[in-house]
């Protein structure tokens, strides 16, 4: 065997021993990346998550503001209008049945003509 064999045999072996090396240094390498990917997924949805329920409290909080607007500015008026209306009907109803106990309903009756009016 010559030297030449014996350094080509040498450097096959370095090759070798060098692309395994690489191989296994450049897999710990992707490893650590992919965990440390995985990590930042996992925050990330964390944060989504977070972002999500905060939202959902402000559209809450938003529907009930306007439920409170829409009761205030609409609802309570509106309440107050229709009990004023019920009591006027109410007096009215009683009016029109005191004309029809009147004798004189069918005539030129002065309490008939004052409802009407």
């Amino acid at each position: 065997m010559t030297t030449i064999d014996l350094t080509a045999i040498i450097l096959a072996l370095i090759t070798m021993v060098s692309g395994w090396v690489g191989w296994w240094h450049d897999r710990r390498r992707h490893k650590a990346e992919v965990k440390n990917l995985e990590t930042q997924a996992k925050n990330l949805e964390a944060d989504s998550k977070k972002v999500e329920a905060e939202t959902k409290k402000e559209y809450m909080d938003l529907a009930k503001m306007f439920v409170d607007e829409f009761m205030k500015n609409i609802v309570n008026p509106l309440e107050k209008q229709v009990d004023g209306l019920s009591k006027r009907v109410k007096e009215l109803e009683d009016e029109l049945a005191s004309v029809k106990k009147c004798a004189c309903y069918r005539g030129n009756c002065g309490k008939r003509i004052c409802v009407l009016q």
